[in-house]
């Protein structure tokens, strides 16, 4: 791997289809979002396919508003988005018997300012954030699968 690529993954008791259902929907991101800044969504969202995009309400210190473009899918497989600031988010999805494996990873190589985000820490910070998320969408597809 990149050293500007690091993931975290899960073993979650849920069908892949259930799991990606969430991540394929921005009106649940605030809901699984480890990290504290997803807010909502704004607008309509469809589901996410390939080439879609879709606004969030932000707030990393001061509120904003960010547009991503879905740049990766398979169907109960892969998602990945990204947006102006060129990083991107992916998820991978692999079955294992009832459980699925999800591997969540933030990758910096193409981003416009890979130095600034390794220079206030954001990588190093956001295993945690990775680990709080897939800990929350375990929770969400493992109670709805119950």
């Amino acid at each position: 791997m990149s050293p500007r690529v690091t993931s975290r993954e899960r073993l979650m008791s849920a069908p892949a289809s259930v799991i990606f259902d969430v991540l394929a929907d921005p009106s649940q991101h605030a809901a699984i979002d480890g990290s504290g800044t997803v807010q909502g969504h704004i607008g309509q969202q469809s589901r996410l396919s390939l080439g879609s995009t879709f606004a969030m309400k932000m707030r990393f210190g001061i509120p904003y508003r960010i547009k991503s473009r879905v740049l990766e899918f398979q169907e109960n497989r892969l998602i990945a988005w990204g947006h102006l600031g060129g990083h991107i988010w992916r998820y991978e999805l692999a079955e294992a018997g009832e459980q699925t494996l999800v591997t969540e990873t933030f990758d910096w190589s193409m981003s416009r300012l890979p130095l600034l985000i390794e220079v206030v820490g954001y990588p190093r910070r956001h295993n945690k954030n990775m680990e709080r998320t897939l800990l929350r969408l375990a929770g969400l597809v493992e109670l709805t699968t119950e």
